[in-house]
């Protein structure tokens, strides 16, 4: 069976994802983050026809269940634009959910599995929602492309145990990739020992994200090292102090020989964010400078040649 990408439109042949933004939010809402909601599809379509005016063709969604993820308006938004959508199952930290929420409930497992092979809650239905007939002839939900989860700041919380062990065992049930948020003053390491060496998952089958945020450069370096993709998702928006060093970090990268490794998002939370230009900043102010920098070459392998290899799985159903 040949290694596909599952978009919200269905499964895609990664040679045809094109220019992706491998970590962004068309859709959040996070009490943490109260009056940023980002929480329109009109807004959300005109994103995606500015990313797409720029050269953009993809554009993976992070934003696990419980987070407001726009999960009945992505295949529209697919289809109205013309840009590939993945959309994520997972869980994000608790502090993200409302009060007397579990977002970890027993069957976490079981219901990452189902958001990747069977579909979202409530698309099933929706007009022309992959355009994929399932298996009785119906219309199929959109299924998720990846799952994603978070460190914590500090020690690791109960909660995230079990959503790493969830997600693992997700993964080794579908083949779907693991995109991990982490925070500064976490442990990458203590991520990567847990899903990999407790639980199996194959490191190039990890993508960490934010490591523009390790003002060491020993850290994402060692981490390359064991064989991660790395998500350097904040150079296109402002609001953390070390947004500023993406450029330097990317550098430091691709210099150190882990050019195959990186991939390119603007991971855009809140409204604020993405009127600084979101994920159409990529490609109108990152790339070229990467390109002056190292050769047209280089914005090519990041946006477009990793993505394609770091979201495309082996699809199995449990």
């Amino acid at each position: 069976m040949s290694r596909t990408i599952r978009t919200v439109l269905g499964d895609l042949d990664p040679a045809e994802l094109g220019v992706t933004d491998s970590h962004d939010h068309l859709f959040i809402r996070s009490p943490l983050l109260p009056g940023q909601e980002l929480d329109d599809p009109a807004a959300a379509e005109d994103v995606l026809r500015a990313y797409a005016a720029a050269g953009g063709s993809a554009l993976v969604q992070w934003t696990p269940f419980g987070m407001g993820r726009g999960a009945d308006s992505l295949a529209a938004l697919s289809r109205a634009t013309g840009v590939h959508v993945v959309a994520a199952t997972g869980t994000h930290q608790a502090v993200h959910y409302g009060p007397g929420t579990d977002p970890a409930p027993d069957d976490l497992a079981e219901r990452f599995v189902t958001e990747l092979t069977t579909g979202l809650p409530g698309t099933a239905h929706l007009p022309g929602a992959t355009g994929l007939p399932g298996a009785h002839g119906t219309p199929r939900a959109v299924r998720a492309g990846l799952i994603k989860v978070a460190d914590d700041a500090g020690r690791t919380t109960p909660h995230t145990r079990r959503t790493m062990a969830a997600a693992a065992e997700a993964h080794h049930a579908t083949g779907a990739p693991i995109a991990v948020h982490l925070e500064p003053d976490g442990d990458p390491y203590e991520v990567l020992g847990r899903l990999s060496g407790r639980n199996g998952v194959r490191p190039d089958r990890i993508i960490l994200g934010h490591l523009t945020r390790f003002p060491d450069r020993s850290v994402y370096r060692g981490l390359a090292a064991e064989g991660v993709r790395l998500a350097l998702d904040s150079p296109s928006r402002a609001g953390h102090p070390a947004d500023l060093q993406a450029f330097e970090v990317i550098a430091d990268l691709v210099e150190a020989g882990h050019a195959t490794q990186v991939l390119l998002g603007a991971d855009t939370t809140t409204r604020t964010a993405r009127q600084a230009g979101g994920p159409t900043r990529l490609l109108t102010d990152l790339a070229p400078r990467l390109a002056r920098a190292f050769g047209p070459e280089l914005p090519e392998l990041l946006l477009t040649t990793n993505p394609a290899a770091a979201f495309a799985a082996d699809w199995r159903s449990p």
